[in-house]
């Protein structure tokens, strides 16, 4: 009798629990769907622009015409768009994500097979980093409408992200088949310098920077993709052109200013480049700026600077990271929060995120890339090398890539292998962190002198 009683009241329990979940469930549902979104205030120089201007009063206008008719799919999917749009503008993804995907949701709930509903969603998830999510409704949307060009871009990236290399090399053939233009350029450009074509790259980026609106995001955006190129190639004049002219059709784009940080720190002139980085990261909230302004910080000798502001950095990561889940705000950030780690000397909890990291996504480049780095930090060459065997698939010669795979290699003992990757890595000149050129460079020393 005593242990019916006690079976029953863990059975109350029980239902009394789900019962609570389910409420508080329902309750945060209703949330989401009563919520509106609007604009936020940009920062800096972004404030200042006519750009600025017509954004807001688009949004402003579009937010009442839905709340004059709730029914506006056409006016919640333009809401949505600019949202996207805004996110990259501003890098405030974790905000404009969950506000474009809020509109997004209220179309396909009344019709789920709505294509550019579904195109949107594919976006905002990879943008999460939810990138089988991201293919899995891009390829949604394809058989929807298998003739429209940017769905192909969609599973491109996807596909890059999860390492589907092939895959992505055909749905670009066919996208730039369906519609040549910046879009489909810029991805062909992405390709060929992942398969360590560097000058096609540069080739296809003049491509995609012609096809595009001086000035606009996506432009400059492209410019200064082919900067990079430029600097991977020791072309660091040219590299400089390309963010000066940036600088000039978009003052103060934060990628361009990010490019002349990277140049002013090769060339040791450190507190120019921290001036670069936290003038871009007052444009847009890339943590990718913060981590490099670490490294200058440990470069002049300013290590409680420099832990202060990973501290920061980790915290921020983790904040939101930590909202994951159906079509949530929360992103995927282990590989950062991996390098992140790296930056404290916390190779653990480095280890921790690239794993989970790795788990999402084992095959691709730059996630092993990550985890061999972590390996190489713990002094495990042998669970290093499968991983950076792994980023090495596609013939990169992303100089970064080279220099840590000779690191490796030489950790290992596979001196010809290493002197082989570093010297490759080293020959042209090109932008490097400091840090890891240095070591690059002793390195090769030694392997010369013995």
């Amino acid at each position: 009798m005593k242990q019916t009683f006690t079976y029953l009241a863990i059975v109350a329990i029980f239902i009394t629990a789900v019962g609570f979940i389910i409420v508080k469930y329902n309750h945060d549902e209703q949330q989401k769907a009563n919520a509106v979104y609007g604009v936020k205030e940009r920062r800096g120089a972004q404030a200042q622009t006519a750009e600025w201007v017509s954004t807001r009063t688009t949004a402003n206008n579009l937010l009442n015409a839905i709340k004059q008719n709730p029914d506006d799919s056409k006016s919640k999917l333009e809401l949505a768009s600019l949202f996207i749009q805004e996110a990259r503008v501003t890098g405030d993804y974790f905000y404009y994500d969950a506000a474009a995907m809020k509109y997004v949701n209220d179309v396909l709930k009344k019709d789920p097979a709505h294509f550019e509903a579904l195109i949107y969603k594919a976006i905002i998830q990879l943008s999460q980093h939810h990138f089988a999510e991201g293919l899995a409704t891009a390829a949604r949307a394809q058989t929807i409408n298998p003739y429209n060009a940017f769905v192909y871009g969609i599973m491109v990236d996807a596909n890059v992200e999860l390492g589907n290399y092939a895959a992505a090399v055909a749905h670009a053939d066919k996208m730039v088949s369906i519609r040549p233009d910046l879009r489909s350029y810029s991805r062909i450009a992405y390709l060929r310098e992942i398969h360590g074509d560097i000058p096609g790259a540069i080739e296809a980026m003049k491509m995609a920077i012609e096809a595009g609106m001086p000035g606009h995001e996506s432009t400059e955006w492209c410019r200064a993709q082919l900067g990079q190129l430029y600097e991977q190639s020791g072309d660091t004049r040219s590299a400089e052109t390309q963010y000066s002219i940036s600088l000039e059709e978009r003052p103060a784009y934060a990628y361009a200013l990010a490019g002349m940080a990277r140049i002013a720190a090769f060339n040791k002139n450190y507190e120019q480049a921290l001036g670069h980085y936290r003038q871009a990261y007052d444009m847009i909230n890339d943590y990718a700026f913060k981590e490099n302004m670490v490294e200058i910080y440990r470069l002049q000798g300013k290590q409680q600077a420099a832990d202060k502001l990973a501290k920061e950095m980790i915290e921020e990561m983790q904040q939101v990271s930590a909202n994951i889940g159906e079509d949530s705000a929360g992103h995927y950030s282990d590989r950062e929060l991996a390098y992140a780690y790296l930056a404290v000397n916390n190779t653990n909890k480095a280890l921790e995120h690239a794993r989970l990291e790795y788990n999402r996504r084992p095959a691709n480049m730059d996630v092993n890339e990550t985890i061999a780095w972590v390996y190489y930090k713990q002094n495990a060459p042998d669970k290093a090398l499968p991983h950076i065997k792994m980023a090495l698939q596609t013939n990169s010669k992303n100089p970064t890539l080279l220099a840590r795979a000779g690191l490796i290699y030489y950790q290992a003992g596979d001196k010809v292998k290493a002197m082989q990757l570093l010297q490759q890595a080293l020959q042209q000149k090109p932008v490097l962190s400091p840090v890891l050129q240095q070591e690059c460079i002793s390195t090769l020393q030694t392997l010369q002198k013995g």
